[in-house]
């Protein structure tokens, strides 16, 4: 899952126990977090990130297991560079 960043925001509401709201409103006090909001969406973000971490490993497990290891050949390369170079240019159009 991929976050999107757009600059639409919307409300959600929650609800907490009193201890866990009391120690945002400290971490916004400190000075860690402008708003509670931006604490949350921190926690989403973080949330995101590991969960992509985690689709990465498996997939890089799944590649590994797939079949056995050959040597990366100058063409090899050469495919990857291309490929990397077609996907910019679709990006920049």
């Amino acid at each position: 899952m991929e976050l999107e960043t757009e600059n639409t925001m919307t409300e959600l509401t929650i609800s907490l126990p009193e201890s866990m709201k009391e120690f945002i409103e400290r971490e916004v006090a400190e000075g860690h977090y402008s708003t509670p909001s931006e604490f949350v969406r921190d926690l989403v973000e973080e949330a995101l990130d590991r969960k992509n971490e985690q689709r990465l490993e498996k997939l890089l497990l799944d590649g590994l297991d797939s079949s056995p290891a050959t040597p990366m050949t100058r063409e090899d390369w050469d495919e990857i560079k291309q490929r990397g170079l077609e996907r910019i240019q679709r990006k920049r159009a």
